[in-house]
């Protein structure tokens, strides 16, 4: 996770919504990732929350906007942008390199 304001931080870790959240995908959490941490981290305000999936080596990204996420996909030949880190990119080529 990424904490852009140091404020929410103390001693007992974020408080407040973290403002991004990657979750990478076992066969085990994948429902409850997609579906289950989905909602709370877009009730809690969360504001960008990226679910990596090794097997099918792609990135979901969800900004929030209005309150509910837009998404995008991108596999492993792009580079994605963090969206609360202007300037930022991620090379897929290199997450998913073996």
């Amino acid at each position: 996770m990424v904490i852009c304001d140091p404020s929410k931080l103390d001693d007992r870790g974020c408080n407040g919504a973290p403002d991004l959240v990657i979750e990478i995908l076992s066969p085990t959490t994948a429902r409850y990732d997609k579906i289950v941490k989905f909602r709370k981290y877009q009730q809690a305000g969360v504001r960008e929350y990226w679910i990596v999936d090794p097997d099918s080596e792609d990135v979901q990204t969800f900004i929030l906007e209005n309150d509910h996420y837009i998404v995008n996909t991108y596999d492993e030949n792009d580079m994605a942008p963090v969206s609360v880190l202007p300037g930022c990119t991620i090379n897929l080529k290199e997450v998913f390199a073996e």
